[in-house]
């Protein structure tokens, strides 16, 4: 039985399904399935295959952001028996859009998609300056930073991240990603940063490869 309703979470998951979620979510955990089995199982699941499908652009970014609501629908009613279940998260990342640049909707997709990876982020927003970003993963002892960036002129502010990052000693335990229309695996190369993904979907993926 437990696996026919964490199924239905999944494909109401991807569907986009917030009102069924709801109702779904209570059940499951009223048969006495844990709180961690309903999210890796039934949200995080269907999750990850939106992301896969976004990926093969099989859905595209309205669809993203309709599941992505009923995920964090799901993960507001587990949240009190997760945290009583001491789930915590895989990982914690760092996002933002680098300073200068105020384009959000790439990186809200990939605040989306590491959380439906199961990854705790700390999402500070656009026009990020370098030490805002290294503040932030000392305060909240980050294992990841990611940045985007969507323009030629603000791109050279991941470098700025980088040599900081060795300046303040934290990069030997940070991992730096990053990401956006101009930027490439060469760029990610020639500055020094871990990785480097052309869309949100394999950021995610990438990300929770750092913790498997």
């Amino acid at each position: 039985m437990s696996t026919t309703i964490l199924q239905e979470i999944s494909e109401k998951i991807q569907k986009g399904k917030t009102k069924d979620i709801k109702a779904l979510v209570p059940k499951a955990l009223e048969e006495g399935i844990p709180a961690s089995d309903i999210l890796s199982d039934g949200l995080l699941a269907g999750m990850n295959t939106v992301g896969v499908k976004f990926k093969n652009n099989e859905v595209f970014v309205p669809e993203v952001l309709i599941a992505a609501r009923a995920m964090k629908a799901g993960t507001e009613i587990l949240k009190p028996h997760l945290v009583s279940a001491d789930t915590s998260a895989k990982g914690k990342v760092i996002l933002g859009t680098v300073r200068g640049d105020f384009h959000d909707i790439g990186k809200n997709l990939v605040k989306m998609m590491m959380e439906g990876h199961g990854l705790e982020v700390i999402d500070l927003g656009v026009d990020v300056s370098p030490e805002a970003f290294v503040a932030a993963a000392k305060e909240h002892n980050a294992d990841i930073i990611a940045c985007s960036a969507l323009l030629t002129t603000t791109m050279e502010e991941m470098r700025n991240v980088v040599t900081l990052c060795e300046t303040e000693g934290i990069r030997d335990h940070v991992k730096i990603m990053i990401g956006g229309a101009p930027i490439t695996d060469a760029y990610r190369a020639e500055i020094g940063a871990d990785a480097y993904t052309s869309d949100a979907a394999s950021a995610a993926e990438k990300a929770a490869a750092f913790f498997a």
